[in-house]
């Protein structure tokens, strides 16, 4: 008998996107919690309901998911992934293995008001080569993701205002980090 285990081939979620998504946010894959409850950034830590809500002024964070979904298309923010399916044991992306990309080139057709892409995390951001190929200008954002614990709340929602604000997506004041980290 072997000890040898093949991951799960994992399929990732469909985009939120509209007619007048602005700006894109593209995670690497959704996470264990977030693919059992299909929903985008459902693990309780992460931080993306949270940094929005504050920057919006909503109660992001405790609305029904339809309700931020709704919130998000009507502040112009899209959310998807780079990967449409991969192996993967746990969430974390270093796990990722064989992931196979999603028809990024068709976000234009999709998205005809789209100024702007911005990568959540590293992981997303090693595939800006394919998403600046469509014409706009790209970003990188810290990851929302728990394990991201180098950069504290406050600082990670001062970069998400700060890419925001530059992109057209209303935000209700530019924070500034209180620490150093």
């Amino acid at each position: 008998m072997s000890d040898w285990h093949v991951p799960p081939r994992l399929q990732g979620l469909p985009p939120v996107l509209g007619p007048d998504t602005r700006l894109l946010v593209l995670g690497s894959f959704p996470s264990v919690a977030s693919l059992r409850a299909q929903q985008y950034y459902a693990h309780p830590h992460n931080h993306f309901w949270t940094i929005l809500g504050t920057l919006w002024g909503l109660p992001l964070p405790q609305w029904p998911y339809a309700q931020r979904v709704a919130a998000l298309l009507d502040h112009g923010l899209g959310v998807w992934d780079v990967y449409a399916e991969c192996e993967r044991e746990g969430s974390l992306d270093s796990a990722i293995r064989r992931p196979r990309l999603n028809d990024l080139h068709g976000l234009r057709q999709r998205c005809p008001a789209l100024r702007a892409i911005a990568h959540n995390g590293g992981e997303s951001w090693r595939h800006a080569r394919h998403t600046r190929a469509l014409g706009v200008p790209v970003e990188r954002l810290p990851s929302t993701s728990p394990a991201n614990a180098s950069w504290s709340l406050a600082r990670k929602t001062a970069a998400w205002a700060e890419v925001l604000a530059r992109h057209g997506i209303p935000v209700h004041a530019l924070p500034q980090p209180t620490d150093a980290r």
